[in-house]
């Protein structure tokens, strides 16, 4: 939901609901809520009191109009409803029915204050297809809704984040504790959770993978871009690493391997062995269909590398790059060997970061190609991966981005 302030400007987004959950709920009527977890800008998550909210009525949240800014840590004793609540399984105490949380009740007393009253659970199906039956009771009526020690779905969590970008939902892992974290991302399907953890710090990456088993984490790393699998397998343990990689599809395997070789902050360490690549002959209606996949991150969709073949990094000789811009602008059935621009040096493996940096902010590029002594291009650097680099540690965090 929406959160404004009293003259109707957007502040952000509520993520979740702070509770302290006592170390037992029965008996218990309603359980106070604490405040709200806000998304504001830069992706910053901060807590706002119940205090500082004036209406919570259908489709908004309105406060006070001030919001501290200091970034949200959750504090022993306080629990996370969307993120920790949910899918816990829990049982009636009355009937010994057992189900998972697929749902919460608040309301609002005389006080002003909210509490969560009542819970809603859905038994487990024995029938392949369908849902199991459902029930609400009130929060005093169930055991294990504070039992952290308890198994976890994550399929009623997943469905209210299925909208946020993998970025954002690598976000709230981020926030979680290392359980939760590794029972989400067991949840995900190989290709999102391959998304999620490029997006997330090493040590998160390294957690989630050890996690996993064997199989699963080799078959995720396939996923991933190569670069990318790169930098994390290089922080596992070298007989793990190993294992991992022995365990991946040679081909897939073979590009990581390849990209190992070379120091983290050079051009050889930042490049993805995967870009856009076609033969002279090939025409620009053939390069414009290659850039519009949507799996294409926009820095490697902006330019189309111009080799002869083999067309597999490391390729045939590098002739140049065809911009994206360029190619809109010309008929489709001209050949991209027409419009290859090899007017500006592409860089060799070894190019430390900073020549890396300077050769795009020189000519205003967003990728460059790179190549090895005898002409073959070896994968291309984007900007996207520089950054990566340049920014200062824990940028992922949202540390840096607004003030206090």
């Amino acid at each position: 939901m929406p959160v404004y302030d009293p003259r109707g400007d957007q502040v952000g987004k509520v993520r979740d609901l702070v509770v302290a959950l006592p170390g037992q709920t029965a008996g218990v009527a309603r359980l106070r809520v604490l405040g709200l977890v806000v998304e504001v800008l830069g992706r910053r998550k901060v807590f706002l009191p119940l205090t500082r909210v004036t209406s919570i009525d259908t489709g908004q949240v309105i406060t006070t109009g001030v919001v501290n800014m200091r970034r949200f840590e959750q504090r022993p004793g306080e629990t996370l409803v969307l993120a920790e609540v949910l899918d816990r399984t829990v049982t009636v105490r009355e009937s010994g029915i057992t189900g998972a949380v697929f749902d919460l009740a608040m309301e609002e007393n005389r006080n002003r204050d909210w509490s969560l009253v009542k819970v809603a659970l859905r038994e487990r199906s024995h029938r392949f297809g369908r849902k199991g039956q459902e029930h609400i009771h009130d929060i005093g009526e169930v055991a294990g809704l504070v039992d952290e020690q308890s198994e976890q779905g994550a399929t009623n969590l997943l469905a209210t984040l299925h909208t946020l970008r993998a970025a954002d939902l690598a976000d709230v892992l981020h926030g979680l504790g290392p359980k939760r974290r590794a029972e989400i991302a067991a949840a995900l399907d190989d290709e999102r959770l391959a998304d999620v953890l490029e997006e997330l710090p090493e040590e998160d990456q390294v957690q989630i993978l050890s996690a996993l088993d064997n199989e699963r984490a080799a078959d995720v790393l396939e996923e991933m871009s190569p670069d990318d699998a790169a930098d994390l397998i290089a922080e596992l343990p070298e007989e793990v690493a190993e294992g991992l990689l022995a365990l991946m599809e040679p081909d897939e395997a073979d590009d990581v391997r390849r990209l190992l070789r070379y120091e983290d902050r050079t051009a050889g360490g930042l490049m993805t062995s995967e870009p856009v690549i076609l033969p002279p002959d090939a025409t620009i209606a053939e390069a414009l269909a290659l850039v519009r996949d949507p799996e294409l991150t926009p820095s490697l969709a902006a330019m189309v590398c111009v080799c002869r073949p083999p067309l597999d990094t490391p390729t045939g000789r590098f002739l140049g790059v065809a911009h994206i811009q360029r190619l809109l602008r010309e008929p489709p059935s001209t050949l991209v060997s027409a419009v290859v621009d090899n007017d500006i040096e592409p860089l060799r493996p070894d190019a430390t970061l900073e020549e890396v940096t300077r050769l795009l902010a020189a000519y205003n590029m967003v990728a460059s190609a790179v190549v090895d002594e005898t002409q073959h291009l070896l994968g291309v650097v984007t900007v996207d991966d520089v950054l990566d680099h340049m920014l200062p540690p824990g940028w992922r965090e949202g540390g840096a981005t607004v003030g206090a």
